[in-house]
C-alpha cells in the first residue's frame, strides 16, 4: 500500500517555502521567492512539525532541525549530508573544508549542495566559496543564501 503525499505551503521572510513529505518522512523543500501560491496547511504529524519547526528557525529560535528525511541514495550521499549538517549554526565552512572532513572533493561537495533536496534543514547556505562568485540553488540564488547566513549571523549571538 503506497503511502500518501502531503505538501504544506507556508511564508517566511525568504518566500513560500513548500514542504513535500508523507506520515513516515520529509521529502523535499523548495523555496519559492515569488511567494506565487497560497498557503497551505500540513495534513500529517511529521509535515506540521517540520512547518513548526521552520517557523521556529526563522524566529530565530531554533539551531538544529529534527526531521525525518528521505534517505541519500548513496553511502557517499550521506556522509556529505552528515558534512554539511556538521557545519554549526552560525558559521560557515568552504566547499574545500567540508570536503577535506568528508573525504572528499569540493566538486562533490558542491554537486551534494546543488542537488539538496532539504535546503535549510540541510544547511547548504553554509557552505561558501573560498574565493570567486556564490551559488546556491534555492529561493532566490545568491540573495537567499546572503539572508539565511546574515538570519543565523543574528541569531547566533543570543
Amino acid at each position: 500500500m503506497a503511502i500518501s503525499t502531503d505538501t504544506a505551503i507556508i511564508s517566511s521572510p525568504i518566500g513560500h517555502i513548500i514542504i513535500r513529505g508523507n506520515a513516515a518522512e520529509i521529502q523535499g523543500l523548495r523555496i519559492d521567492p515569488r511567494r506565487s501560491q497560497p498557503e497551505s496547511e500540513a495534513a500529517t504529524d511529521l509535515i506540521a512539525e517540520a512547518v513548526r519547526q521552520l517557523g521556529a528557525y526563522f524566529d530565530g529560535n531554533l539551531r538544529d532541525f529534527d526531521l525525518s528525511l528521505s534517505a541519500p541514495r548513496s553511502l557517499r550521499g550521506a556522509a556529505l549530508r552528515a558534512g554539511i549538517i556538521a557545519v554549526p549554526y552560525g558559521d560557515t565552512a568552504t566547499y574545500g573544508e567540508v570536503a577535506k572532513r568528508t573525504d572528499s572533493g569540493p566538486r562533490a561537495v558542491g554537486q551534494a549542495c546543488r542537488t539538496n533536496p532539504f535546503p535549510i534543514i540541510v544547511p547548504c547556505h553554509r557552505i561558501i566559496s573560498a574565493s570567486g562568485p556564490e551559488h546556491y540553488s534555492g529561493g532566490d540564488g545568491v540573495k537567499t543564501k546572503a539572508w539565511l547566513i546574515a538570519h543565523e549571523a543574528r541569531h547566533s549571538q543570543k
